[in-house]
């Protein structure tokens, strides 16, 4: 289970609050605990941790998804970056009356060179990958293990770019900076303007003799093993393998994104963590009672028809349902009973059922 604290508690607000109330406490917590003004040892956690919390809470689809599933919904969908990504103007807009840098200095400063998960960087490409499971890899989880076509090391440099035996240079224009600076002076100011050097194309090394299989990219397509767990209790949805999309030089892979699709089951519907099933019964069995079998999903189970059950009567068996990935133990299995009401009637079937009619006259 996550250790995290739930993000309606760190905000401090109503699970019902809405977008403005969690905009205007997000905000006074930011004041009271940006580092700039807050001394104390433990101000940037506590930063970071309100800041993560309206970052999903202000973005409607991840709300959704947290209320539903927890920090386990969330993680399991959205990378850092994604999480943050979705926010980023609502945080500008917060952070413009804050005075200095803007956005980006106050995340760069907290969370490293190009804010949270990367804002600013260039990142390798998302790759996406398609599975079906059935209702049953719900209830248990699912192992997977994929080969997925994307860009790996080149074996023949070992990822360098250069022939073997040889190496790159540091070039000789940006000293390895893989940045240009230029300065105009312009009356009393001095402009200074930063570029990617065009010799280096902005890597800073040059290879003078690439690897002839690699053509100097370090890198050619072919096939990475990947082994995941789904786990029990997932719906349709897109989950998050962080860092296994495609990489790029200096700078952050990007993820590999795991879109599942739930089979539609023969027997059950499904809604949530609660399956419902339709158990046809006759008639007769409706009226004197009966002990029947239904199929689960872990098996079988018995139940009993209680003497005179009205059709459509609504059955539960408790915690035989699918496991809530929010931690919250398991739903339930609803069982409609559908009695069978005969249309064609033999002689002697219509005599005792006239007989019946009769009887219950008097």
């Amino acid at each position: 289970m996550s250790t995290k604290r739930d993000y309606y508690e760190v905000l401090g607000i109503q699970k019902n609050a809405s977008q403005s109330e969690i905009k205007s406490q997000y905000r006074k917590l930011a004041l009271k605990f940006h580092p700039d003004r807050n001394k104390s040892p433990d101000a940037t956690e506590h930063f970071k941790e309100i800041s993560e919390a309206y970052a999903v809470l202000s973005d409607d689809e991840k709300r959704k998804i947290y209320d539903q599933y927890g920090h386990a919904g969330v993680d399991g969908r959205y990378s850092s970056e994604d999480i943050f990504r979705g926010a980023r103007v609502n945080f500008e807009d917060i952070f413009g009356g804050f005075g200095g840098g803007g956005f980006e200095s106050i995340f760069e400063s907290i969370f490293g060179k190009g804010g949270f998960g990367g804002f600013g960087r260039e990142r390798g490409e998302d790759l996406v990958y398609d599975t079906t499971i059935t209702l049953e890899d719900v209830l248990k989880g699912k192992h997977e293990e994929i080969d997925i076509r994307k860009d790996v090391e080149c074996e023949n440099c070992k990822g360098s770019g250069a022939t073997p035996g040889t190496s790159k240079r540091t070039c000789s224009v940006c000293h390895g900076q893989g940045q240009v600076r230029t300065t105009r002076n312009m009356g009393f100011s001095t402009f200074v303007t930063v570029h990617p050097c065009n010799t280096c194309r902005g890597q800073g090394k040059i290879i003078e003799r690439p690897c002839n299989q690699c053509k100097g990219k370090g890198k050619v397509k072919g096939k990475k093993h990947i082994a995941f767990d789904i786990p029990p209790g997932v719906d349709n949805g897109e989950y998050t393998l962080r860092g296994e999309g495609e990489s790029i030089d200096d700078g952050p892979s990007g993820d590999l994104i795991i879109r599942i699709h739930v089979r539609a089951h023969e027997k059950f519907k499904r809604d949530g963590p609660n399956i419902f099933y339709d158990a046809n019964i006759a008639m007769v069995d409706a009226v004197l009672g009966k002990t029947i079998v239904i199929p689960t999903l872990e098996g079988t189970e018995k139940i009993t028809v209680e003497q005179g059950t009205q059709p459509n009567t609504i059955m539960k068996l408790k915690g035989k349902g699918i496991p809530d990935t929010g931690g919250r133990g398991r739903g339930d299995q609803y069982v409609r009973l559908v009695v069978n009401i005969p249309t064609k009637l033999d002689r002697h079937q219509k005599k005792i059922l006239e007989e019946f009619r009769d009887a219950d006259k008097n």
